[in-house]
């Protein structure tokens, strides 16, 4: 037996004993090192299951109550028959994305969007947040030498950020607007940072959060409870607008704002998770030709560039790491701290194998 942290419902995790999982054909046996704590799992906790599966899961067969923990790192503790590339005590990070292989998204190379996708940790399979988890072969990548098991564990929020720049039509000199300092936003201002962005402008509300996002690039924090942030953004830009904008807020008011603040065939790039139906003010796209794109996690990839840029130094991401704890500390001083001090922490880690 093991221990695994476990979804049973709103405000509802528990540590519990599980069997632990067999390493079979073309799989990889991983004992977790650190787990971060995802947005996605605080919207679980609070109003789920949303995410989580109440019925078997396409490609799992699985439902709640399931191991939580997506975004990991570990040392591989066994190896499947078939797997002759990686070996027990390869330090890893594991790329979560369950996906089918046959709909025509996976067929595009667009595993990200399969129309039956779901995550370890989220969606059956085990998770991070257990003392072993069995993954397919391909969702692990070694660590390069010089990348911790603690960044390990951030390769994951950052490929969200590195997948959603790569993709924008981002030049070298331009001026972004990015919505949210949330660990999001904030692995968005270091990716366009790392990807030529001349000057980057942050949106955020927390104080906390406003420090954070000056310190991994920000160019200028703008309140938006204060600022008229359309008016600041054409200021700051002589009188065009911003090249881009990222929303990782996922709130009306920031969305009415960015779509203002870009330049004449502009571009939001939306990361955000939406809890409700949004509302897009469409003349403001047709007579300014701007253009609204949605984005989501990563594809094949995106998770071994984010470990090249760590490793270069291009990507310096461990700062974002305000607090580790162990896994029978996780509701106190994990998720409720995360829901009722957010202005205090970005990144809280498990360390699941001390």
């Amino acid at each position: 037996m093991m221990k695994a942290v476990r979804f049973h419902g709103q405000r509802d995790i528990r540590l519990e004993e599980v069997e632990v999982p067999k390493c079979g054909k073309g799989q990889v046996k991983v004992a977790p090192a650190f787990c971060g704590i995802c947005g996605t799992d605080l919207h679980e906790y609070l109003g789920g299951a949303n995410i989580i599966p109440i019925t078997a899961h396409p490609i799992t067969k699985e439902k709640f109550p399931l191991t939580l923990g997506h975004e990991f790192s570990g040392v591989i503790e066994e190896v499947g028959d078939d797997v002759d590339d990686v070996k027990v005590g390869d330090r890893v990070a594991v790329q979560p994305i369950i996906y089918d292989g046959t709909c025509g998204a996976c067929k595009d190379g667009l595993i990200n969007c399969c129309d039956n996708n779901g995550f370890v940790g989220l969606s059956g399979w085990g998770g991070g947040l257990s003392e072993y988890v069995v993954v397919p072969r391909a969702a692990v990548y070694k660590l390069p030498e010089g990348v911790s098991l603690e960044a390990g564990a951030l390769v994951e929020p950052i490929a969200v950020a590195w997948h959603s720049v790569k993709i924008s039509p981002l030049k070298k000199g331009d001026t972004v607007l990015v919505l949210g300092g949330g660990p999001i936003g904030l692995a968005v201002i270091q990716c366009l940072k790392a990807k030529g962005a001349e000057r980057i402008i942050a949106s955020e509300v927390a104080p906390g959060r406003k420090e954070f996002a000056k310190r991994f690039g920000a160019d200028y924090v703008l309140d938006p409870t204060t600022d008229d942030i359309v008016a600041r953004v054409k200021e700051i830009c002589g009188g065009i607008g911003a090249d881009l904008a990222f929303d990782a807020a996922g709130v009306q008011a920031g969305l009415n704002q960015a779509l203002k603040a870009i330049r004449a065939q502009g571009t939001l790039v939306n990361i955000a998770v939406w809890e409700k139906p949004a509302q897009l003010q469409m003349n403001d796209l047709v007579f300014r030709e701007r253009k609204y794109v949605g984005v989501t996690t990563y594809v094949a990839g995106d998770f071994q560039e984010v470990l090249d840029a760590i490793a270069s130094g291009q990507l310096e991401p461990e700062p974002m790491i305000t607090r580790k704890i162990r896994m029978d500390e996780i509701e106190e001083k994990g998720f409720k701290a995360l829901i009722e001090e957010k202005d205090k922490h970005v990144k809280i880690l498990v360390e699941v194998s001390p």
